[in-house]
């Protein structure tokens, strides 16, 4: 199988690329970035500013499959508009891109709570690029909703950073649901459904990847 991986540099892109490139499931993995990664066997790295303008050579690959991790902050991206470009603008312009070459599987990660009727700007975001990609018409797609996700980031993050000490110190009381997800779990999660690629728009909770 050919993956087309989007945002691979991220905490769970990363965690997936690693994944994928030790599984001899997956024949290539085409992963677009901003930055060279490190050369490594079975991997296609497209280099570009702007991952949309990669669109032709991303698709010459023929990939069978598309796993989307990117994701953001509003705090990092520096505005509402640009969390808005990399969380909900390129995964459906990818999406439909993709849909158009013939890519019949397509996972993204979006977050628990997401919902288009939220009145968080994050979770409207997220809600609302589900919905979009839900309407493009994927054969398979799986919709991955984590909770707070664990692991080492190249960035710091402050604020999410209490918050999963917090959960941490208090999982023994929490539900299921508000545990932290390991990265790793949650990469795991992703290639294990656009291998089966069951048909049809499916769910994996947070509850589903402690």
């Amino acid at each position: 199988m050919k993956l087309l991986l989007l945002g691979a540099t991220g905490l769970v892109g990363s965690r997936t690329l690693k994944l994928a490139l030790s599984n001899d499931a997956f024949s290539k993995v085409i992963a677009p970035t901003r930055k060279p990664l490190p050369l490594t066997e079975r991997l296609v790295n497209p280099v570009g500013a702007r991952l949309e303008e990669l669109v032709p050579v991303l698709m010459s690959h023929k990939p069978d499959a598309v796993i989307c991790a990117l994701g953001t902050t509003q705090a990092k991206a520096g505005s509402k508009e640009a969390f808005r470009y990399v969380d909900y603008e390129l995964p459906v312009a990818l999406g439909k891109a993709a849909h158009t070459a013939g890519i019949e599987t397509y996972a993204i990660v979006t977050a628990m709570g997401a919902s288009p009727n939220s009145m968080s700007f994050y979770y409207r975001t997220k809600g609302e690029v589900e919905t979009d990609i839900q309407a493009i018409g994927f054969r398979s797609l799986t919709i991955c909703r984590p909770s707070l996700i664990g692991g080492e980031r190249n960035e710091a993050r402050a604020a999410e950073g209490a918050a999963l000490t917090l959960l941490r110190l208090l999982a023994p009381i929490l539900p299921k649901k508000v545990h932290v997800n390991p990265a790793d779990v949650i990469a795991a999660s992703l290639l294990d459904a656009i291998t089966v690629a069951k048909a049809g728009c499916r769910w994996i909770y947070a509850e589903e990847m402690n």
